[in-house]
């Protein structure tokens, strides 16, 4: 595992994060949920439950949009920040919320048959109906 150290924050700074460690790339999640959560798709890696610190964890609300996972957001500011799998040794962390430079890399979209209609995927990233292969951390 790489020492690398990456921070990030919620809008307002009422929730703040370390990471350490090495993460995955960004995977482009198209579904519904995420689009209605922030307005357009989720961009996240993945990080290690025991490589994240939380600051400020009395202002993250976790929102139960399945019967499988929660999406973390801050209370205060109303970010997106985190999304969780019930049971799981790690969580996604919304790649918008590090602060930069990141050095995170994009991977790949899914669920891209429930995508918007009002935008294109032209890039040259792999593409996948529903869900994509298994990516849990780097």
């Amino acid at each position: 595992m790489s020492d690398e150290l990456r921070h990030g924050a919620c809008l307002c700074g009422a929730v703040s994060f370390e990471v350490r460690g090495s993460l995955r790339p960004i995977i482009f999640c198209h579904c519904s949920q995420c689009r209605k959560q922030t307005g357009h798709y989720y961009a996240a890696t993945n990080v290690a439950l025991k490589n994240i610190r939380l600051t400020g964890e009395a202002n993250l609300t976790w929102y139960r949009a399945s019967d499988n996972a929660a999406r973390g957001f801050c209370r205060t500011c109303g970010s997106a920040l985190f999304w969780r799998g019930d049971g799981l040794d790690y969580m996604s962390v919304l790649a918008g919320s590090f602060e930069g430079p990141t050095g995170l890399e994009p991977g790949y979209h899914i669920y891209c048959a429930d995508k918007g209609d009002y935008y294109d995927l032209d890039d040259a990233l792999p593409k996948f109906p529903a869900d994509g292969p298994s990516a849990a951390t780097a």
